[in-house]
């Protein structure tokens, strides 16, 4: 049995009288289509140019970056591994802390910023707005602020990270809530329920798992921010590993790195088994 076209059977003479801009499509659209590639590589020619970008210094830095790698090995700690462990340990308590403190304060405020719950358009667009405004603001900006507020340390990191999660966990809780299925909310205001109970019984136990998988992936994504973080001065082991860059110590740069990417890597699978075995239970529940 012979295997037959998708438009076996069909008239394609009708197919293109019914759709002929598939079948036929002008020159003009042709041409817009090229022009809108041409400009699109027009911008990034230009981009590439106004930026400095020279195969020349691309070549002379991929030398330079092989020789780097090359004294990265063997990676060692020196005597500092101590340090670097308390430092390790600051990073991750930035982390944790300050996905906390985010989870703990924007949670409040994706009720009021949820659609379903406070009808309000100007409360509503004012909520969004200034959530959007927190979350605008990287991570790295507010720990240089911090810095010069509370001064250097893991405190700083802290206050960065919660700051910068505010408005994500804002938006994503929001949304969350915004999603919830109308029928609990409706069973608990036939039962004589107030708004308090609607919203303790008919719509936190619906969002919870969806807000406890989403605090354990931002855990994990602020355990890399606060590396990085701590390279302007908010504590933590990026902060030795600027030290070790700027003083070009390779072999301990390379270990450096090899603890970050080992710690990230089990918070990772750690997180992941976490968030499945919410994701497992509330299917199940």
């Amino acid at each position: 049995m012979s295997q037959s076209s998708p438009l076996a059977g069909v008239d394609r003479a009708r197919l293109e009288q019914a759709y002929p801009g598939i079948f036929r499509p002008s020159p003009l659209r042709r041409m817009q289509a090229i022009a809108i590639v041409a400009a699109l590589f027009g911008v990034f020619l230009f981009g590439m140019i106004w930026l400095g970008f020279s195969f020349e210094k691309l070549a002379t830095g991929i030398s330079r970056l092989g020789v780097i790698i090359g004294l990265m090995f063997p990676p060692t700690p020196g005597h500092l591994l101590p340090l670097y462990l308390k430092g390790l340990a600051e990073t991750l308590a930035i982390a944790l802390l300050g996905t906390m403190l985010a989870a703990v304060i924007a949670f409040p405020l994706a009720f009021i910023a949820a659609k379903n719950v406070v009808a309000q358009r100007a409360i509503h667009f004012l909520s969004r707005r200034f959530l959007d405004t927190i979350r605008g603001v990287d991570t790295l900006i507010w720990a240089l602020i911090f810095i010069n507020v509370v001064g250097l340390g893991p405190f700083a990191g802290i206050l960065a990270v919660a700051m910068s999660d505010i408005g994500s966990f804002g938006k994503l809780f929001s949304e969350a809530i915004e999603t919830a299925d109308t029928k609990p909310i409706d069973g608990v205001t036939s039962t004589g329920g107030s708004t308090l109970h609607q919203i303790r019984f008919g719509i936190v136990p619906q969002v919870l798992p969806v807000i406890l998988s989403q605090v354990l992936y931002y855990f994990e994504s602020n355990t890399r921010s606060a590396t990085v973080i701590g390279i302007v001065g908010a504590g933590g082991i990026g902060l030795y590993l600027s030290n070790e860059i700027s003083q070009q110590n390779w072999d301990r740069v390379a270990f450096l790195i090899i603890m970050i990417l080992i710690t990230v890597a089990i918070i990772d699978w750690c997180s992941s088994r976490l968030r499945f075995a919410i994701i497992g239970r509330r299917a199940t529940v």
